[in-house]
Formats: C-alpha cells, structure tokens, sequence
C-alpha cells in the first residue's frame, strides 16, 4: 500500500517524533507532507531515505493549500491518507475525500480538557474539527483518555481506536558513554545527582512550578537540567533565580540526543498540567530512569516500580525523597517494552490501514476497479 502522512509540522515534538518512529517501522510504502516548517525532523526522515514535500503554507487559512494537498494526493495514487495534527486535519480530511483516497485516517495527539494542542477549544476550532471529521474513516487515538475526550466532543464512538504512541527503545537506550560525555560537557560531576525537565517550555508543562519544588534539594552537588526550548525560557531562569539556585539548574536548549540526555539524569520530573498520552514518561522509563509525574495516561491501570503519580503541590517531598536516595540502577521498565514497543504499535496502525482497505465502501470499490 502507498500511504501519504500529513503533518501541521516537523520541528523537534512529540507528534514529528513518534510520526518518525512509525515511517521506520512500517511494512508499506510512505511519504509524507508538511504543511509548513520543515523542520529538524523533516531532515531526520529524509535522512531515513522517506520523500518529504514542503507546502509552505504562510496562513491559517490559507485555502489554496487544500487545492495543492488535492493534487498531490491524487498525482500520488495514494492508498491511504493518514493526517496528524490539527492543522493539517483540517486541510488534509477534505483534501484526501475530494481526491478519492480509499481510506482516511487521523491521528489526534494532543486534545487536553481545554486545549487542543495549545489552541484554546472554541467553538469555531470545534466546528472545523467536527466538520472535516466527517470525511475520516477512523481516527486513532493515543489513550483512553483521548478516545474519552474525542467523544465527549462530538466524534461517533465507532469512528475511533485506541493505538497508543510507540516507543523505540533502541533510541532511548541508557548508554553510559554518553552519559559521561554530556555530564563533562555541561560541568556535571560523576557521582553528581541529576533532576530532568525535559519538554517545550510552555505554561502546560509547570516548570516553573517543578524548579519551586526542586529548589529546597539543589546543592552543588543536585543539579536541576531543564532540557528544550520555548517561549517560558526567561521565565523559567527567573524563577531559579527568585528561588537562589540559578547555579544548580543547567538550561541546555533544545537537543535532539534524547537518549544521551535521559542518560545523563538520575530522575525525570514530569510536572504537565495536562497530558494526553505522555510520552517522555515512557521513554524515560525505557531508559531505565526513575520518574515522578504529576499526569501520564499512558500508565493509567499499569503497575510500574520505577514511577511515581504525585501530586504537584507534594512534589517537593517526593523530589527529596529521590535525592536522598540516591542514584539508582538504570534497569529499563519491561512494561514499556511490552506495552509500546514501537514496532508493534506501528503493525496495530499497519494492520488498520488494511482493515479499513477491505470494507466495501464507495472510495475502496472505485479505487479497486481502477487499479484493475
């Protein structure tokens, strides 16, 4: 089967990643479409040998784009069309029906109690989603929760699965080296305790918050490693700085080493506000890290020994609880392996594709005939 992904966009996040994951893995042919930005991991999926093609949208509504997506689809012979994210749902749905695709697919990533991917839930972003839902076959989504709030805002129960995220564990594999080598990069001492934030700096993830509950336990022997980039930067600095320990919390930017830097740390604070899967958990958990989070439905009815759910306002003591612990053996959670494994997730997604193919609809019987 051919197969056409269609992304908003392919900067460094947890969508443009997992979409990565599932090209590595996949038993059908894919190439995919942004709709704007190319970003680092549009580089990193052509680097994979997949044909990434630049719409270069410059608006919201920017209509023209449906007619170009139209005519790449249809030039494309495309089996399946599978859209991620919000913007590029919105023009991709329509555009795939308008060019007889077989089967079209979404996957919603990110629809939170109030948001949907940082986009305030209105109305009009409601009526857009709902509208152009109507030419998907299915659409996918990553937890219960998502499932539950997807149909809490109006799609059809039958129109939605549950597939959660992958993890490749192959790319957040402890690797001691590399542990090492960013410690010694970024000033950090061998036996040095190490806490992560890891994620966009946005309001969502409560950093500011994290590094407040943190503050008591930093020394110059506890650093605090606040890992990515976004627009709470300064923020953020200047909460260490009321707290008084700006010299114990390390800012790195944005990297693309997730597994060199999951190693480097000791334990993962993931303090969200909202999340609707929670992927870094998980892959912190491969990597064999211990983790205190606030929200991960990814773990909802899972038992896992190296995590912890705590509160935000309790997450000074459990914080200090973990230093005063110490480092701890990097064993990486088989739950993970078990229950996300990547490759399996992606023949889940695989085998939908060829389920939806099968029924005998207007666009399957027509695509079929041509094709004969």
């Amino acid at each position: 089967m051919k197969v056409l992904h269609v992304i908003t966009g392919l900067g460094v996040g947890g969508a443009e990643l997992q979409l990565r994951g599932i090209l590595q893995h996949t038993r059908h042919d894919a190439d995919v479409v942004t709709l704007y930005n190319p970003g680092p991991v549009a580089e990193m999926i052509r680097a994979d040998g997949i044909a990434v093609r630049n719409l270069d949208m410059r608006s919201n509504t920017q209509l023209s784009s449906l007619l170009w997506l139209r005519r790449i689809i249809r030039a494309g012979r495309y089996d399946v069309v599978h859209t991620h994210l919000y913007r590029s749902q919105i023009y991709g749905r329509p555009a795939a029906w308008l060019a007889g695709t077989p089967v079209i697919v979404s996957t919603e990533h990110s629809i939170g109690e109030t948001h949907l991917e940082r986009r305030r839930m209105t109305r009009g972003v409601q009526a857009l989603y709902l509208g152009t839902e109507l030419f998907s076959d299915m659409t996918v989504a990553v937890s219960a929760t998502v499932r539950e709030r997807l149909i809490k805002w109006g799609v059809r129960p039958r129109k939605v699965t549950v597939i959660p995220n992958g993890v490749d564990l192959g790319r957040v594999e402890f690797d001691a080296a590399s542990r090492a080598r960013v410690r010694g990069e970024l000033g950090i001492g061998a036996a040095d305790y190490v806490m992560l934030l890891l994620g966009r700096l946005d309001q969502n993830k409560r950093f500011d918050e994290a590094i407040e509950a943190a503050a008591p336990s930093l020394s110059p022997t506890v650093k605090l490693m606040v890992v990515g980039g976004g627009a709470e930067r300064d923020h953020l600095a200047e909460a260490a700085r009321r707290c008084g320990v700006a010299d114990y919390v390390i800012f790195t930017g944005e990297r693309h080493d997730v597994a060199a830097v999951m190693s480097t740390a000791d334990l993962l604070v993931a303090s969200s506000r909202q999340e609707t899967f929670g992927l870094c958990v998980l892959e912190a958990l491969g990597n064999g890290l211990q983790v205190l989070y606030t929200t991960c439905p990814a773990l909802d009815g899972l038992t896992v020994g190296t995590a912890r759910q705590v509160p935000i306002e309790d997450m000074g003591k459990a914080v200090a609880a973990a230093v005063g612990a110490g480092q701890a053996e990097r064993v990486p959670e088989p739950a993970v392996a078990r229950e996300f494994g990547i490759a399996a997730v992606t023949a889940r997604i695989d085998d939908l594709y060829e389920r939806l193919a099968a029924r005998p609809t207007l666009r399957t019987v027509s695509a079929g005939r041509k094709k004969k």
